[in-house]
């Protein structure tokens, strides 16, 4: 084969090669913003700890947290390491949302669809969701011990309020034109729940899941103060007591960042089952 006759061989305009291969990809605006508020609050930490503006015993340096996570990622804290630590919080924070979700999604969806269920069970759910955990911790410690029946069971009813409050707000939003439309071409009830009521609701139901987990991680360290040996939470407290402020720092930003990443992982399940929200 010739070379003029090769398609290598025809040449390629220098617009042609600036509009294709090299184009760089884009970037939304709103990861850049993302991506600059962290770095401002990086370099203000830096800046401050530098300039001494702040006691170290308080408000160590960035670098001496990450060493303390390397520390704790190789040889561990109190016996356990970072990964032990994690799975033990993580194992405890999954099985009580699931249980929360498991149980407060049918639950809200009935009190939506009934005012007579709702009437009956509504008192409960806003009575305990006020209280504060350690006191509700303290009567769960009496009734279960110090196991991890009384931890897992303090965080299902952190998490178990928000999914039934905002299950039975999606609920009762949706247009009731859909309801009647529905049971005009003879929709039973159980086509209505699945084909009307999930359907719709679903956005707003995932919207309480997303909040109802971060409450459930709100009380994570009361969960793990009493009787616990490994845990994100209990290696916090446990690290704030000798005012080993790299450790606490540390911990925070690892249990923020698991819970950045369960949060992404439920809005891409989210697009997965539910395209039209």
């Amino acid at each position: 084969m010739s070379i003029e006759a090769s398609p290598m061989a025809i040449p390629i305009s220098a617009d042609r090669t600036r509009r294709g291969s090299l184009r760089l990809p884009k970037v939304s605006r709103s990861v850049l913003l993302s991506t600059l508020t962290i770095a401002v609050l990086l370099a203000t930490w830096a800046v401050v700890t530098e300039m001494g503006w702040a006691n170290e015993l308080f408000l160590p340096k960035p670098q001496a947290v990450w060493a303390a996570f390397i520390k704790t990622m190789t040889k561990g804290y109190q016996g356990a390491t970072l990964l032990q630590h994690l799975g033990a919080s993580l194992y405890r924070i999954l099985v009580a949302f699931t249980l929360a979700c498991l149980i407060g999604i049918p639950l809200g969806v009935l009190m939506g669809v009934s005012r007579n269920a709702r009437a009956l069970l509504n008192p409960l759910i806003e009575f305990y969701r006020p209280l504060p955990p350690l006191g509700l911790y303290t009567l769960l410690v009496m009734w279960l011990g110090i196991g991890e029946s009384s931890k897992l069971s303090l965080l299902f009813l952190a998490g178990l309020p928000g999914i039934v409050i905002s299950t039975i707000q999606a609920v009762t939003s949706v247009d009731p034109v859909y309801v009647r439309a529905a049971q005009s071409l003879g929709a039973t009830r159980r086509d209505l729940l699945f084909h009307v009521y999930l359907p719709a609701a679903g956005p707003l139901i995932l919207a309480g899941m997303r909040i109802s987990l971060g409450f459930t991680y709100t009380v994570l360290v009361a969960a793990e103060i009493v009787a616990a040996s490994a845990g994100i939470g209990w290696m916090i407290w446990d690290a704030a007591k000798f005012l080993l402020s790299d450790v606490v720092i540390m911990g925070l930003i690892v249990l923020g960042l698991t819970g950045v990443v369960l949060d992404l992982m439920m809005r891409g399940i989210a697009k997965l089952l539910m395209p039209w929200a």
